[in-house]
């Protein structure tokens, strides 16, 4: 007898249906076929020893199951669940008459347990693009499913729960979630203030500068001057995340793994900070199976590089398409996918080798020419990526000791949205622009051109200072940002001085300085 169960592989951060054909008829042999791997074609002892726990009959016959489309690799142990319950529905052990209107995952364990899977969000997106009414998956990805409405997820815990499920036998509900609601409670929770920072206003309106515009930034400070500290705060003062973007953020972490068990939407920005010894591999995405990368990770969030300099060139120079395309491309000789890279990049690092060049009481001892060896460690390229540079001095004792408490998080956050909704906008007829760090030099021109006044004073500084040409977009970009978060139409001469001041590793002289500085 021939049967028909619908299942769902991932490719990229996306799923596509999967059918599993199954004839059971006479004789002894088990045959998968449909480019099965290896943990695929492993699935028969796992099923075998399943369905004795479970006290359900395995039927010795011939067996052969086909997986559709066949000309598509099968990877991973999602398609147990589905390839037992083919075999019983082709062996009559199944009474449904409804089968398919039912999309099944699920791993099995050998004591007929159903064991998490990766990629649930997507699978539960696709089944209902698709038309299934049902979706049966393991008991830990249930409320990562049931985000997605007007569908039915069940999650289940055992083969036998399902069998009675499929036979009518089974009072088991299906998982209803509020997302909307769950959504907005979880959305303020964070676990780092701004409130707990010490002094460093110049570096907090930095902070606020970048994160209102979506602007990349540097961090130049020695060491406990409080870069990684401030840095993992900024989350907190990041637009709250829309429900589209939670969406797409949470698909590529369910992809990869990511999402604890019982997890729901991400309501968080995420912030990833790999260390300085990861492979370009690792980052950008990609290998034998797969997986979205760290960039991938950190979309619609920061992307938090410690140690800038100490991060091998080839891996930071995959970074300079994403930042521009927002987008990764991972081409392979087998496979083609396309992962989101719209991150916010944060870097830190120290001024010199040494870490004191510019301390304002310990002295720099690094050789006469080490300080600007060690910042072309960074590419120019990469470095024209980067809107802002900041340099961070050490707190002082009195600021430490003051118990006063600082500007809140929240506070800052609304001087953030606020600007942001200006900037949205402004761009509502830019195809794909949606913050002032993405304008093109068209863009430039038409909505962050400066008057008479401005433009003598950027000419001036980048005369007197020293400054590429690089800067100038940069300037402005930044500027505009200023403007938006004082709620003004025109730039106008403060707004450039302040852009100016976020550009240190631009000036001619920074770092030519030898020993003793």
């Amino acid at each position: 007898m021939l049967s028909k169960v619908y299942s769902a592989s991932i490719q990229g951060i996306d799923a596509f249906v999967v059918t599993i054909e199954v004839v059971v008829e006479r004789g002894v042999q088990f045959t998968i076929v449909g480019l099965p791997d290896a943990a695929v074609k492993e699935s028969y002892q796992r099923i075998v020893s399943a369905m004795k726990q479970s006290g359900v009959a395995f039927p010795h016959k011939r067996t052969i199951i086909n997986l559709s489309p066949a000309d598509i690799k099968k990877e991973g142990a999602a398609f147990d669940l589905p390839m037992a319950i083919g075999i019983l529905s082709s062996n009559e052990a199944l009474t449904c008459e409804n089968l398919n209107e039912y999309m099944i995952l699920g791993e099995l364990s050998l004591d007929g347990s159903v064991l998490p899977i990766r990629g649930a969000l997507p699978v539960a997106i696709k089944a209902r693009e698709n038309g299934f009414k049902r979706l049966i998956v393991p008991k830990g990805n249930v409320t990562e499913a049931a985000v997605v409405n007007n569908i039915e997820v069940f999650g289940v815990e055992s083969l036998s729960e399902v069998v009675d499920l499929l036979n009518g036998k089974s009072e088991l509900q299906p998982t209803v979630i509020n997302t909307r609601e769950q959504f907005r409670i979880q959305a303020a929770d964070f676990d780092f203030d701004f409130s707990e920072v010490k002094g460093q206003d110049g570096v907090k309106r930095a902070f606020e500068v970048a994160c209102a515009g979506g602007h990349n930034i540097l961090l130049v400070g020695s060491p406990g001057s409080g870069k990684s500290m401030m840095a993992k705060r900024l989350p907190s003062i990041l637009p709250p995340l829309s429900l589209q973007e939670a969406l797409e953020t949470t698909k590529i972490h369910s992809v990869a793994g990511k999402l604890s068990r019982g997890s729901m939407l991400m309501t968080q920005r995420p912030f990833r900070s790999p260390h300085h010894t990861i492979s370009p591999v690792a980052l950008v995405g990609g290998g034998i199976n797969p997986q979205p990368g760290e960039i991938s990770l950190a979309n619609n969030g920061i992307l938090f590089l410690d140690e800038f300099p100490e991060f091998p060139r080839t891996v930071l120079e995959v970074l300079r398409q994403p930042i521009e395309d927002r987008i990764v491309t991972v081409s392979r000789a087998k496979y083609t996918v396309d992962y989101p890279a719209s991150f916010m990049l944060v870097a830190s690092m120290n001024p010199c080798p040494c870490g004191y060049y510019g301390h304002p009481s310990k002295p720099c001892t690094c050789m006469p020419g080490q300080v600007q060896k060690y910042i072309n460690r960074i590419s120019g390229p990469l470095l024209d990526r980067i809107d802002l540079h900041i340099e961070i001095q050490p707190v002082e004792f009195d600021q430490m000791a003051n118990t006063t408490p600082s500007e809140s998080s929240a506070e800052i956050r609304k001087r953030v949205v606020m600007a942001r909704s200006i900037q949205q906008h402004r761009y509502a007829g830019e195809k794909g622009v949606y913050c002032n760090a993405q304008m093109t030099s068209r863009m430039i021109r038409k909505y962050a051109w400066p008057d008479k006044k401005g433009m003598e004073r950027l000419k001036e500084a980048m005369t007197r200072l020293n400054m590429s040409a690089r800067a100038f977009d940069r300037i402005l970009r930044v500027a505009r940002t200023i403007a938006d978060l004082d709620s003004s139409e025109t730039i106008e001469i403060h707004h450039i001085n302040e852009a100016i001041s976020y550009r240190n590793l631009d000036r001619g002289n920074w770092g030519v300085v030898g020993i003793g500085q």
